[in-house]
């Protein structure tokens, strides 16, 4: 399927062959990229720039990157230099040069010049100095990458760009490299780097163009975007942002979703620093919903019960904690529960349910179920967690190695046992699962997790973690935004993006 026209990304081609590289160039440019960059350090012979350039429909870009800016450069300096000086020469619109040899190679013709930094450990303490000096090289656009230690770094590097003299595209690499890759186009980047192939390896943290191009719809991007995200650690597999976002571009709201990658302990500070985006709301993920909790300044009754919160929304002096686990966990349940034999609306009242942790979501689903009149068990395999909070909802809690061996007819796991990318694993010894048994894993990468594998297997009523992600998410986007979202079409969305056996790109997935 052929994508509009990109101008916004700059989409990086690295391979070791020439009709390798060639067939990628052809493929990128089918889905509408506009400007391409060729990583030369990765091809294994002497590039042929006739053969490279052949049937040139959109801007090119020489890049010769050294192994100290995270290149694959084997040769000596003057060699790779002279290089650079020939594809200057050969035909290439874009060369790249490091700052320390900018100077060095002169401008050529018409040929652009990207002046860039790399740093591969760090955001270094003169950053600022840096990037003033690149803005005296003659640079038609300068580039900073820099690696992102804490999540701050990223307003760092965005604050460089908003009111430099010379355009400036700043980001950060690696794991928590997303916002400022893809808020750079917010502040006024010209555009932003994105692999053909993100298998390739070529930077860390380096998003796909399918991904910035059909997820994060980053043409649309501008200064008015409005800012949500999730926050979480790990974050790096969540499909919060591709669901998200997708409900954001079929209600034409000019809005984007981003991961924060959020250590242990950080949330606070991270709150207070990245109010200078002006982030309108967060979803809130593992390890953070017991101090969201705290840190929010108004808590609906939800919150105050469970303690907890998953969702945060930007109030004029703080935020607001809602805790969308809470009603998504008993609709989810109540949607699924087989029918009474007099036909009744079925009911959680009675039900014996087994509630397997004690971190943010099953306080939810905890506290929930014994609001709703069942009988609760909490295992966990900190077993003080789980007496701590079966004494603080008023129900049994139950060593984790004592959990087979106790009677219920709910069975719900709350632990991430079983979540990618330990998909060989079950909460439970499938001895326990017996037919009739309700069984909900609130794991939803992947959708069929072990457990629900085995549940079916015995004759149980199963409830996936993709019904109740679904159903959080949307109330999650009432809050945010006051409008309500399809729970269908999110649904239609994450499914395709977990079936193991989907055809559909990322480009199919963002529509």
């Amino acid at each position: 399927m052929t994508g509009s026209p990109s101008e916004r990304i700059c989409v990086v081609v690295g391979r070791t062959r020439h009709k390798m590289v060639q067939a990628e160039i052809a493929e990128a440019k089918r889905r509408g990229a506009r400007l391409i960059e060729i990583r030369l350090d990765f091809l294994t012979k002497a590039p042929d720039f006739k053969r490279l350039l052949a049937d040139k429909t959109c801007a090119m870009m020489a890049t010769v990157r050294r192994p100290l800016d995270g290149g694959r450069w084997g040769g000596s300096e003057e060699a790779r230099q002279t290089l650079l000086r020939q594809a200057i020469v050969g035909g290439f619109d874009w060369v790249d040069l490091e700052t320390d040899v900018a100077n060095a190679i002169r401008r050529f013709g018409k040929v652009k010049r990207v002046v860039s930094y790399h740093n591969m450990h760090e955001v270094p303490a003169d950053l600022e100095k840096i990037h003033e000096d690149m803005c005296q090289q003659d640079a038609d656009v300068v580039k900073i990458a820099v690696r992102a230690l804490q999540p701050e770094d990223n307003l760092r590097v965005l604050r460089l760009i908003k009111d430099a003299p010379v355009p400036t595209v700043a980001f950060c690499m690696g794991d928590m490299s997303m916002p400022s890759r893809v808020l750079s186009l917010k502040f006024g980047a010209p555009f932003t780097y994105a692999a053909f192939n993100p298998e390739r390896g070529i930077a860390p943290g380096l998003p796909s163009f399918d991904e910035l191009k059909h997820v994060y719809h980053v043409d649309g991007i501008n200064e008015d975007t409005q800012v949500y995200g999730v926050i979480g650690d790990p974050i790096v597999h969540s499909l919060s942002p591709l669901i998200h976002n997708a409900a954001f571009h079929s209600q034409r709201i000019s809005a984007v979703y981003l991961p924060f990658r959020v250590p242990r302990g950080q949330l606070e500070g991270f709150l207070k620093h990245f109010d200078a985006l002006g982030v309108r709301g967060y979803s809130v993920t593992i390890p953070h919903k017991e101090a969201a909790a705290v840190a929010a300044s108004q808590r609906d009754p939800s919150v105050t019960l469970t303690q907890a919160a998953n969702t945060l929304v930007r109030l004029g002096g703080g935020f607001a904690a809602y805790n969308t686990d809470y009603t998504a966990a008993v609709e989810s349940l109540l949607a699924h529960l087989p029918k009474s034999a007099d036909g009744a609306p079925p009911t959680l009242h009675g039900r014996v349910a087994l509630v397997l942790g004690a971190g943010g979501a099953a306080r939810a689903v905890a506290h929930a179920l014994h609001r709703e009149g069942a009988m609760v068990s909490i295992a966990n395999r900190t077993f003080e967690r789980a007496q701590k909070l079966a004494e603080e909802i008023g129900c049994r809690s139950i060593d984790w190695a004592a959990r087979h061996s106790i009677m219920f007819d709910t069975l719900i796991n709350c632990t991430s046992v079983g979540m990618h990318p330990n998909i060989d694993e079950s909460p439970v010894h499938h001895s326990c699962l017996k037919p009739g048994l309700v069984v909900m894993d609130v794991v939803y990468t992947p959708e069929t997790t072990l457990l629900i594998r085995e549940a079916q297997n015995r004759g149980c009523h199963v409830i996936t973690g993709v019904d109740m992600f679904v159903r959080q998410a949307a109330a999650q986007f009432k809050h945010f935004t006051g409008q309500e979202a399809s729970r269908e079409y999110m649904r239609t969305i994450l499914r395709r993006a977990l079936s193991p056996v989907s055809l559909k790109g990322p480009e199919e997935l963002g529509k």
